[in-house]
């Protein structure tokens, strides 16, 4: 017999990629959703060590009050149930800074246009606290049943919270794993990576276990990424499939991954800008160093998987320099939101990149207009920052306050040794 619920938890994602959580007592589950809980305007400054990079906008003064989705209310066992939750003002308007009101919009935007989008997550993480001891192979079956107990509960717990987990592998890195959740739509899908992590860390700490998403958990260790696939329909047709360009693509398929590619340096901010992102984006690591596309191309930031009969869900694209920091609305948004300004801008496809981008002189690269992924973040937040696309997508409040996070985590995480950042932030994102 399962337990009642006595505690409702709702959550946020800040610009760090954060999770912020208030709690109420489950008899007040209609308060939380109607009133709200308060809560500062500088939660959308905190950065990923917890300072507060305050600004104008966002700063001790002021009130926001933060109100759970109920009709999103999971049951996460032993008397706990969380909902994604949203950001109002007092008056009961959404805050421009809610970021899953961002993508809110975003996908309203898509639907005025005839477009309608799904997305499915694959989140990596590293489990600490009772090492495997180099009882470990990449991808291997003995590292599976090495942790069968924690992935029985994992399984177990994301069925009574409704979390739709496809598949769990071991990953190339010592107890590290990878989950990938069945696509759903937009706003649902990155509510379902909260949910995800969040059944993640519990199962882990039952299992006297940690569980880390940082991008970087371990020094000279494998990353860990949170890579997005989507697909899109327009007028019901998918875009990406039984049309007359490379794999099938159609017009409007070809120009959403132009989009994509065109903007994509400008929004390393929002994919992956935490201190530790660019140790991961290293070339031959399979995290999508390079700005191009390639069919079923691990190298490439934008992988393309075409329809097949081994693909039960469609073609789709991958965005492979995700990582946890990220906030998944914001990353969706800025995915969808590219693709969609693509279309309308009819945006050219740049050739594909058959090869491993590592292996090309650079020559070679620059003539196929081929670039690295930025990793110092300085040049992220410009690019960023002067980003007419950026404003356009996200309006103004999330880029005053997304500048200022990285603005402030750069001061800060440029002073640190990579061990000591990495040690630092193990935990953030869990």
């Amino acid at each position: 017999m399962r337990e009642v619920p006595a505690l409702t938890i709702g959550s946020i994602v800040d610009m760090a990629g954060v999770a912020r959580a208030k709690v109420m007592p489950a008899g007040r589950t209609g308060v939380f959703e109607k009133a709200g809980a308060g809560v500062s305007p500088s939660w959308n400054v905190f950065c990923s060590d917890d300072r507060i990079a305050f600004t104008d906008s966002f700063s001790v003064v002021g009130d926001l009050r933060l109100r759970i989705d109920r009709s999103d209310l999971r049951d996460l066992g032993g008397g706990v149930s969380w909902a994604p939750a949203t950001l109002h003002e007092q008056d009961g308007a959404t805050a421009a800074v809610c970021t899953r009101s961002a993508l809110t919009a975003v996908v309203a935007r898509l639907a005025a246009d005839g477009l309608e989008a799904r997305v499915g997550h694959e989140i990596e993480f590293t489990l600490f606290g009772d090492a495997c001891n180099g009882a470990w192979s990449a991808y291997g079956l003995g590292a599976v049943l090495l942790r069968e107990d924690f992935l029985k509960d994992l399984l177990r717990n994301a069925e009574r919270a409704q979390l739709h987990i496809e598949q769990v592998h071991a990953e190339y890195g010592p107890d590290q794993f990878e989950i990938s959740i069945a696509p759903a739509t937009p706003v649902q899908a990155a509510d379902l990576v909260i949910l995800a992590r969040i059944l993640i860390s519990r199962t882990a700490r039952a299992h006297g276990l940690a569980a880390s998403f940082s991008p970087i958990p371990t020094v000279g260790g494998a990353g860990n990424g949170a890579h997005q696939h989507f697909s899109l329909n327009s007028g019901g047709r998918p875009v990406f499939s039984s049309g007359g360009q490379e794999y099938g693509m159609t017009d409007k398929g070809s120009s959403a991954l132009g989009g994509i590619l065109s903007h994509l340096a400008e929004f390393t901010a929002i994919f992956a800008s935490s201190p530790l992102s660019g140790v991961r984006l290293r070339p031959d690591n399979w995290s999508g160093a390079y700005v191009c596309w390639g069919l079923e191309n691990r190298e490439a930031a934008l992988r393309f998987c075409a329809e097949s009969p081994s693909n039960p869900h469609g073609a789709n694209a991958e965005v492979k320099i995700v990582d946890p920091s990220a906030n998944p609305y914001l990353a969706t948004a800025a995915i969808l939101g590219l693709s969609h300004i693509g279309i309308g801008n009819a945006s050219p496809l740049p050739p594909e990149i058959v090869v491993n981008p590592s292996t090309l002189t650079e020559a070679e690269r620059d003539e196929r207009g081929v670039t690295r992924v930025p990793t110092d973040l300085r040049e992220i937040v410009q690019k960023f920052n002067s980003s007419s696309v950026a404003k356009e997508i996200f309006g103004e409040s999330i880029i005053e306050a997304m500048v200022s996070v990285k603005g402030v985590e750069r001061e800060t995480f440029s002073q640190m040794d990579e061990a000591t950042t990495v040690e630092r932030l193990r935990y953030t994102w869990s």
